[in-house]
């Protein structure tokens, strides 16, 4: 477990994210040759026909399906960090029967087990049993170490949510793209009334390109916002578990004489 951890690292998430990316690329391109030029389906996906404000393939449509890949990236690696942190509860790395006590003298041999199982990003669990067996070897109180368990919960839960600081941007980023897209294909489209001459098909062409940017700019961020509440959760969720499983396994069955104190 403990390499697995480390795969967790940088040159994973940007393994991760360029093979994000190449996938939108590919289904951009895919979509580009099979969806007929002007119809309805290639000017809302993608905004291909002639009544495009901006030279394909660099619309406003493609660039948030590539921060939607950069997003989704994301929060995979996300994903597979809180699958791999609730994997810990199953290796019975504390005693779960109803009848084992711990006392200091125990405490040695189960931070060792712990110790490389963690790194300075993930291994909720380990760390926390590795922190709490510390304070109470350190300051053979009970006390102490419910309050450093409590402390550290505290800190990795702010940390687990600055993660998804990125996502967070990426879910603003697409539907404020959506509306400058909307905003110059509006500013377009009154650039094409002429009082004298109008041309009722360009304005609306124009006025049509500038809502469609804006409708699956929000269908996107809908989805991003969606996935991040989800990953977050799961995340959130194992460091609660592994917290629970600190106090009853360890805290609760610590027994320590008063000849040690």
């Amino acid at each position: 477990m403990g390499g697995a951890t480390k795969s967790r690292g940088p040159s994973y998430y940007t393994k991760v994210m360029i093979i994000a990316l190449v996938i939108a690329i590919v289904v951009i391109t895919i979509l580009s040759f099979t969806l007929p030029y002007g119809s309805a389906a290639a000017a809302l996906l993608l905004d291909h026909q002639k009544y495009s404000i901006f030279p394909y393939p660099f619309t406003i449509q493609n660039a948030t399906y590539l921060i939607f890949a950069a997003g989704l990236a994301d929060l995979y690696v996300r994903w597979r960090v809180a699958q791999h942190e609730a994997k810990f509860l199953d290796l019975q790395l504390l005693p779960e029967d109803d009848s084992s006590v711990l006392q200091l003298n125990d405490l040695g041999p189960i931070r060792s087990r712990v110790v490389s199982l963690y790194d300075a990003d993930n291994g909720f669990l380990p760390y926390l049993i590795d922190i709490s067996i510390t304070q109470l070897q350190a300051s053979r109180s009970v006390d102490q170490a419910v309050a450093i368990l409590t402390s550290s919960l505290d800190l990795m839960v702010h940390r687990v949510d600055l993660r998804y600081q990125n996502v967070r941007y990426i879910s603003w980023l697409i539907p404020t793209i959506g509306f400058i897209g909307t905003v110059v294909g509006i500013a377009v489209a009154l650039e094409y009334i002429n009082p004298k001459n109008p041309d009722i098909g360009l304005v609306t062409g124009a006025m049509a390109v500038a809502f469609y940017t804006t409708l699956v700019a929000l269908i996107i961020s809908a989805i991003v916002v969606f996935a991040q509440h989800a990953v977050q959760k799961q995340e959130e969720s194992a460091l609660n578990a592994a917290g629970q499983y600190c106090l009853k396994n360890l805290i609760n069955r610590i027994y320590i004489p008063a000849s040690a104190k």
